[in-house]
Parts: C-alpha cells; sequence; structure tokens
C-alpha cells in the first residue's frame, strides 16, 4: 500500500498515514466527535474559538441595539431592531444612510464586531464595533475602530470597502473548512464553510476516517488512527528539570514541535493565504506566505509593531528554538493560559530563581516584578485588545534610543527614558544583558541604509540567531551587489529554512540572470511551495527559446502553480498586479493588460498599479498611454511615486524641467527615500552639480551607506575637482560593498 504523510503518536512515535485514508477523509462535524471527547468538547465550548463566529440572534448580539446611535465624521449610525432583525442604519458605498440587517457577528470579547450581507455573496465587516468589557474597564460602548480617521465611502478602510471583506480578510480564521469560491469572471463569492465556527476538525482534520476507525473492534484496529495528524496530548510531559543546569529539557524523542505550531499559525500568523487547501499536517508553507520581520510589521529589534497575529514573535523566541510549543502554555481546548498570571511561567522556570527581587529587582507583586510585563510587554489593537508580545525577549532599553524602539523599562515608567533604565540594568547586573535576539542594529542598519548595514548583516548570518531574522536580513543582500553576496545568496539556497531559502532567490534576482539562473533553476523542485514560486517569479522573464524541453516543461508546470495561487486571489489589486507582471514576462500582453485593469477597478486608489501599468504602456510603445495612467493615479492621490515616474516620463521624451520638476515634488513628498532623492541629484547634476552634491549629501546623513549615493557624490566630486572628496566617498562606497563575512 502506498503511504504518504506522517502523524505522531501520543509518545511523539512517527506513524504513517494511508494516502487513500487521507483522500476520503471527510468533515463530519464537532457533534460526532462529543460522544468520545466529551471533556474536551466541554472545554471548547465557550471559548474563543467556539464563538469565533456565529448567526445574529438574542443570545449571540452582545451590542446595545435598543435605539441607540454612534456619531463619527458627521454621521450618526443607528442601532435598532426591526422584530427578530437586528439592524444598523449607516453610510454605504455610495456614502448615504441606509438600513442593514446584521447576518453574523464575530467574536465576542474584548469586543464584538458584526457583518452584513452584500450582493454578488459580498459580506463586510462593520468598523464600528460593541466594547464588550465592562462598564467598570471602559466598555459596553459602541466605538470605532479607525477613531482618528476620516474614511468617506470608496476609501479602502471604509466599512463596505476591499479591506473589511469578511470573505478574503476575515473567513478562513474563524470557520471550519472554509472555501472562498471567488468567481474573478462575475466578482463575486460563493463563500462555504462545514461549521461556522473554529471547531475539532479546524486543528484536527476531517474525521470521517478517525469515526470509522473508532467504530472498529479493538482487534481490528490499524495503527493509524484515520486523522492526518495527532497532535500531543496537552498536559503530556515532555519537559524535564536538568539537575545540573537547573533549566528545562525537552524530553528525548518529542518531534511534534513543527507540526502543532504550524497548525496553530495557520490562523496565528500575519501571512498572505496562497489556497484553501490546508489539512493539519500539512506544511503550512504550502498554502501560506508568513511574514517576515519588516520594518512595517514590527519594530527593528523584532517587538510587535502592527496587528501581528503572534508566530513570527513567537518564533524569534529561545523558547521556540528549543521546542516549546502553543499547548506548553495554552489548554488548546479552552484557549486559557495553563495556570494563572506568572505561574504559567513557573511550570517551567524555578519560582526561587526567578520570583525573587534577586532577579527581577523591583518589590514583591509590583508589576516590575511581573514575568510577563517585562518579558511579554503588550500592545493595544482593535482600540481595546490587549496582546503580549510572544518573542519572550530580555528588555534591552541600551537599544531603546539607538533603534527607536519601544522597551518594557519605559512602557511602566513613563517619563523616564531608555538611558536611565540601562543605566539602571547595568547597575542590577553589572553588564548589559543582550538576550537572545541580536538582529536588531542589523535590521535598523538595512531599513536606514547605514554604513554598517552588511557588516551588521553578516553577523547576523554567521551567529546563532533565529531562522526568522535570518531570511529577513538575507532578503536584503540584493541591494548590495557583489561577488561576496552574491556567494552568500548562493549558500542560503541551501538552508534548513524555506524562508531563508525564497529570500535567497529574492536577494539572488538583483543580479544578472546568467550568474544565478543554475541555482535558482534547482529551487523549481524545492519541497515546499513559497520556494518554488518565487524561483517561478524570477524566470519566467527567461525567453523560452533558451531552454531545453525539460527544463521549459518544469518551468510551465511550477509558473502555473504560481499562477494558480495567484488567481486563488483574484478578488485583490496586489494579486492582480502580480498577475499582470507574470503574463508580461510570459509575453502574454492581452491577458497583462486585462488583470492591470482590474487592479485598478478592484481598488483605484492602489499606486502600485498605476505605476506598473504605465511601464507596461511604455514598454509596448504607447508613451500617451503611460502618461495619462501616471496623471490618473495622480488625480486619486498626491503620490511621491507617481510623481518620480511622471519626473522619468518627462525625461524620457525630452521635457527635462517639467521632469526636474516632477522629481524635486517626489523627492520633497518622500524626504527619506534616497531613491527619489538620488535621481532628483543626477537629474539637476549637469546644470547645478552643486545643488546635486549638496541634496545627496543631505540624504547620505540618513542613508550614510547607500552604494549609489556615494558613487554619485564621488563622480560629482571629480568633475568638480575635488579629488580628496571624491576619493573620500569612493572609498566610503567600496568600504560598504567589500565587506566581508
Amino acid at each position: 500500500m502506498k503511504l504518504s504523510k506522517l502523524i505522531y503518536s501520543l509518545f511523539g512515535i512517527a506513524l504513517m498515514v494511508p494516502a487513500a485514508h487521507l483522500a476520503a477523509a471527510e468533515y463530519i462535524g464537532q457533534q460526532a466527535c462529543k460522544d468520545c471527547h466529551l471533556e474536551e468538547h466541554k472545554q471548547w465550548q465557550g471559548s474563543h474559538h467556539d464563538l469565533a463566529m456565529q448567526l445574529a440572534n438574542e443570545k449571540t448580539v452582545l451590542g446595545n441595539f435598543d435605539k441607540a446611535s454612534f456619531r463619527k465624521s458627521d454621521i450618526t449610525s443607528r442601532f435598532y431592531k426591526d422584530k427578530n432583525r437586528f439592524m444598523i442604519n449607516t453610510d454605504g458605498p455610495d456614502g448615504k444612510l441606509h438600513d442593514y440587517e446584521i447576518s453574523y457577528v464575530f467574536g465576542v470579547y474584548p469586543l464584538q464586531q458584526y457583518m452584513v450581507k452584500f450582493p454578488q455573496g459580498k459580506i463586510q465587516v462593520l468598523d464600528i464595533a460593541w466594547d464588550s468589557r465592562t462598564r467598570a474597564d471602559g466598555g459596553q460602548r459602541w466605538f470605532s475602530l479607525h477613531p482618528n480617521e476620516d474614511i468617506p465611502a470608496g476609501d479602502v478602510l471604509h466599512w463596505s470597502g476591499p479591506n473589511l471583506n469578511w470573505n478574503y480578510m476575515c473567513a478562513d480564521c474563524h470557520s471550519t473548512n472554509l472555501r472562498k469560491n471567488y468567481s474573478a469572471e462575475t466578482r463575486s463569492y460563493n463563500t462555504t464553510w462545514d461549521e461556522i465556527n473554529v471547531s475539532c476538525e479546524a486543528c484536527h482534520g476531517p474525521a470521517s476516517e478517525h469515526i470509522s476507525w473508532a467504530n472498529l473492534p479493538a482487534d481490528k484496529k490499524p495503527q493509524s488512527n484515520g486523522l492526518p495528524i495527532h497532535l500531543t496530548k496537552a498536559g503530556s510531559n515532555k519537559w524535564s528539570f536538568n539537575p545540573q543546569t537547573g533549566k528545562p529539557e525537552l524530553a528525548a524523542g518529542t518531534t511534534a514541535h513543527q507540526e502543532e505550531i504550524q497548525v496553530c499559525a495557520k490562523c496565528h500568523s500575519r501571512r498572505a493565504q496562497l489556497d484553501d487547501a490546508f489539512v493539519p499536517g500539512d506544511n503550512f508553507r504550502d498554502h501560506y506566505l508568513p511574514s517576515l520581520l519588516t520594518d512595517q510589521l514590527y519594530f527593528a529589534d523584532g517587538k510587535i509593531k502592527d496587528e501581528v497575529y503572534v508566530y513570527a514573535s513567537f518564533a524569534q523566541s529561545r523558547m521556540y528554538a528549543a521546542g516549546v510549543t502553543c499547548s506548553d502554555c495554552h489548554n488548546p481546548h479552552t484557549l486559557e493560559r495553563k495556570a494563572k498570571g506568572d505561574q504559567v511561567c513557573m511550570q517551567c522556570h524555578l519560582a526561587p530563581d526567578y520570583m525573587t527581587p534577586k532577579h527581577h529587582f523591583h518589590k514583591e507583586e509590583s508589576t516590575g516584578s511581573s514575568c510577563i510585563a517585562c518579558h511579554m510587554p503588550s500592545k493595544v489593537y482593535m482600540g481595546v485588545d490587549e496582546r503580549n508580545d510572544h518573542s519572550f525577549r530580555i528588555p534591552r532599553p541600551d537599544l531603546g534610543a539607538q533603534l527607536e524602539t519601544p522597551d518594557a523599562c519605559t512602557n511602566c515608567h513613563q517619563g523616564k527614558t531608555s538611558a536611565w533604565a540601562a543605566e539602571s540594568m547595568q547597575k542590577w547586573y553589572d553588564k548589559t544583558v543582550k538576550g537572545y535576539q541580536q538582529f536588531g542594529p542589523a535590521l535598523h542598519a538595512l531599513e536606514q541604509q547605514d554604513a554598517d548595514a552588511l557588516k551588521l548583516t553578516y553577523g547576523v548570518l554567521m551567529s546563532e540567531t533565529p531562522d526568522i531574522a535570518k531570511a529577513t536580513v538575507v532578503g536584503h543582500l540584493g541591494a548590495y551587489p557583489s561577488r561576496q553576496t552574491l556567494m552568500t545568496s548562493m549558500q542560503m539556497l541551501r538552508s534548513k529554512d524555506a524562508d531563508i531559502r525564497r529570500q535567497a532567490i529574492q536577494a539572488l534576482s538583483a543580479f544578472p540572470l546568467e550568474h544565478t539562473i543554475k541555482e535558482i533553476y534547482a529551487a523549481l523542485e524545492d519541497p515546499v511551495k513559497i520556494v518554488r514560486m518565487e524561483a517561478a517569479r524570477v524566470l519566467s522573464a527567461v525567453p523560452p527559446g533558451s531552454l531545453e524541453k525539460e527544463q521549459k516543461s518544469l518551468i510551465d508546470k511550477v509558473t502555473k502553480e504560481y499562477e494558480k495561487s495567484l488567481l486563488f486571489a483574484a478578488d485583490r489589486p496586489e494579486a492582480q498586479l502580480a498577475l499582470a507582471q507574470l503574463y508580461n514576462q510570459l509575453g502574454q500582453a492581452g491577458k497583462a493588460d486585462k488583470a492591470f485593469k482590474e487592479a485598478l477597478h478592484l481598488q483605484p486608489q492602489y499606486m502600485p498599479a498605476y505605476i506598473n501599468y504605465a511601464d507596461f504602456l511604455q514598454q509596448l510603445g504607447n508613451e500617451e498611454g503611460a502618461f495619462e495612467m501616471l496623471q490618473d493615479g495622480l488625480k486619486v492621490n498626491e503620490d511621491a511615486t507617481l510623481y518620480h515616474s511622471l519626473g522619468l516620463w518627462y525625461v524620457r521624451k525630452g521635457e527635462l524641467e517639467k521632469g526636474i520638476q516632477a522629481l524635486k515634488t517626489a523627492a520633497e513628498l518622500e524626504p527619506d527615500v534616497a531613491t527619489f532623492q538620488y535621481v532628483y541629484a543626477v537629474a539637476i547634476s549637469e546644470k547645478q552639480p552643486k545643488q546635486a552634491i549638496a541634496i545627496l549629501e543631505s540624504a547620505l546623513k540618513k542613508h550614510s551607506g547607500n552604494p549609489q549615493i556615494l558613487m554619485a557624490l564621488a563622480s560629482y566630486h571629480n568633475q568638480l575637482g575635488n579629488q580628496e572628496s571624491a576619493l573620500k566617498y569612493r572609498n566610503q562606497a567600496e568600504a560598504v560593498m567589500q565587506t566581508q563575512p
């Protein structure tokens, strides 16, 4: 019998599930699980998973619909009941007031959201939510999720817009066996689920074969229990204290670390969805593309900034590296911590060593004595939802000012400085305690393009650093093209970590294809989908005539896989833009044009579509069409990148003065973008070399390691006869590029 897909027994022993059984497995609902797993079912009832999404009725609606009202931006929304229906009168897609029925409720605590059905299968989530906390805590009120923003109809953040669309933004994580079923042809959804909430099979997988197995006589039961994954039982004895070190150690033979975490990561991560075919036990990265430690989502040291849902924070931690899983701290059925407050930490960390002023240097029972407050500082999202950072880091106030990041000390000691906190810690421990996550200076330097960025990057790659940090810095190597960074990127393709391999391909895409095609081509057979897709994206630019038959066949196969993932997200402008770029590289201009148009139809405010569509039209020789596209974009938004593209268009047409003015506008709108400063300086350098030097030297103060700026300064000083300055900048550029690992 053909075998596939590993599962793990209660004791961590690897078993195999017959492929035929997996293919036949179906979702059957939580009621079928209840008879044999009554205790787990009772724990799950009333949990946030159970209440993730519900039909709107008297029992489930928590908000005040007794003729209540809420006013924001000159719009008064009214909440009321029409017999058994819960209603809201608020501004719709046309900006006018309409009556809408609430069909579903979303979540339960500390807030509850409400959902409205629209034509074509769309379901939208109101951005006015109910604060379900107690009055004493400031709750029992309606509030806006965007309190400081005026969001008119037509804006992407308006409740009727794409960013509050349930089908794409929310559905996959709030129901079981969710199928989005978007039709690009009709721009409509036929979204389905097996259970409205997050039920047993969302984590354990389809259970029909398991039920069949359970009904067999004991002597007839096969070794496999029919589930695609056997999650380690919560509370099983996986950890023990090493008497020599006093530290916890994972029991020998435990192998379910990644399997459990990847089930949780499906929803508890910031990620892009590639399909809706994930089954527990699958590789998470065959169905989702997880976000890395980008400056939009995280502070430079990896602390949470935007709403990131735990997984990538946890992946930064020493606990993750040691084998800690979600269920070590949380009951997977109730979702509550397995002990109250800091006692959950004392499951593994000895209280005499840590719950003492000799460790935390604060008064007993004070906030400063709390493990969670110091090592898991929280941030409030969605107005009222306080969430803890799961990177479990040692506070580093010494880096606070340097990296412009918050720290746990000054979170509590408001009015004090990071320097004060760092000095206090230095006195306590007689040293700077650096902890496990030491990649912050490298990420900060890369974001700022500092002179030591590449040196710090190599420091991250050659040290004991979380793989997620290594993957993040690897993606920057292409910005420093040299033989050394080329070789390093190739070496990273051999990493065991899929994120690092994918980022290595992204770095290699900055080099000429003739130097990288062999290595990238090999990645088409990578076992993990996100790596194959990135290779296909890069190699789609290779002319088909230059390939052998077998090579072309493999590229075509993986390119289809990449295209399928983009088509899955065809309801998003980002996916349509990626499709347009793919079709353009494949020489399918008609399909590319259609995808560009669809991106702009889906989201007229999506600036990258205007810019790339204009470039596409210019490639086709349609210069006037490119100009009109840029002008159309500027009517929607005075965007710096659009002005930059418009300036380049004028320069290509020989209208230098108009080009310089547009490039100047871009540079003024976004003074921190090095590319805009550099291109504007180059544009004026022939007639105004001294002003060009002044612009570049000003930009260099913020981006001391930008190779283009340094080489341009060397060139312009040389033109003016300033040989000493020219040599200085040339040496600086070479020093940046020639950093050795």
